[in-house]
């Protein structure tokens, strides 16, 4: 069974739900047979340039903005997961690229793993192409052929681009959203026993077809 999850590296539900799944993929009866496939969806796809995060969330939300980080930062420890508020954010469309890279190298699972940690637990720039091939060499990916394809735009961009055409078809407004088995769609970053319904509830559909 093939579970897609579409996703942005800088966003923190995306980051709590693939914790949260991996829990639930984890005590799955039939989790060897389940393939997990990451999709590429921009939270803000006409970023330019980059900013201190918190500068955003108040321009966006108000003087709340350092409580709602705190709380999610909260939710993130308790998850056993590194969480700094003292973060940068910027265009992610590099990073979707590079992606695709390590999809074709079998390392795809290791790339965002390695990308939400920079981020969240390490409050790395990533966003520039420097700390993109670091991060990248980091998840095993050859640093040369990641430096290629940050150094020429067109690489992937496509592909990219064809990810979020169709998170728009299936209706993703949002991210984190999850598919699992081309029959049942979960949204947002849900508990792990929700996640462990939805494996249930999908390996059940998918077995009687």
């Amino acid at each position: 069974m093939q579970v897609e999850i579409w996703s942005d590296v800088v966003c923190p539900w995306c980051y709590l739900g693939k914790a949260r799944f991996e829990k639930a993929l984890a005590g799955f009866e039939h989790r060897d047979e389940v393939t997990v496939t990451y999709r590429s969806f921009e939270l803000d796809p006409g970023k330019t340039g980059t900013e201190p995060l918190l500068d955003m969330l108040t321009a966006k939300y108000g003087p709340q903005a350092g409580e709602m980080e705190q709380r999610v930062a909260g939710l993130a420890e308790a998850e056993g997961l590194g969480y700094r508020t003292d973060r940068e954010i910027g265009n992610t469309f590099d990073a979707h690229r590079l992606l695709h890279l390590a999809r074709e190298k079998g390392l795809e699972t290791e790339m965002v793993s390695a990308l939400f940690r920079a981020n969240f637990a390490e409050a790395r720039a990533v966003f520039t192409s420097e700390v993109l091939a670091d991060v990248a060499e980091e998840a095993g990916l050859p640093r040369a052929e990641a430096e290629a394809v940050l150094a020429d735009p067109s690489r992937y961009a496509d592909a990219v681009r064809a990810e979020e055409r169709e998170a728009a078809e299936l209706g993703a407004g949002g991210v984190p959203f999850f598919v699992l088995g081309r029959r049942f769609g979960v949204s947002g970053g849900q508990s792990v026993e929700v996640f462990a319904q939805a494996l249930e509830q999908a390996w059940e559909a998918s077995a009687g077809r």
